[in-house]
């Protein structure tokens, strides 16, 4: 591995799990009437489409880090929907 591959690696990693404070802030409180539907779902796509771009250049720290970050997303949007409150 290259050192352009390991710092986009790093980048990668400290890009997508910049949303792991938000995820253990919603697993502890349950709360998450703040959080955007709308967000989650544009950046689900975004970041898909990065995961898909990682694939066809055969890119493996697009592919590795943005996998991450939809898997966080993910757990995310439906932890939105298991407690949203339906006041």
């Amino acid at each position: 591995m290259n050192y352009t591959s390991i710092l986009g690696l790093v980048a990668g990693i400290f890009t997508s799990s910049s949303l792991l404070p938000q995820l253990i802030k919603i697993l502890k409180e349950k709360k998450v009437e703040d959080l955007s539907q709308g967000m989650f779902v544009c950046l689900l796509i975004g970041i898909s489409l990065w995961v898909v771009y990682g694939v066809l250049r055969d890119d493996l720290p697009i592919i590795i880090t943005n996998s991450f970050s939809l898997l966080l997303n993910i757990t995310i949007l439906i932890l939105r929907f298991k407690y949203k409150r339906d006041d």
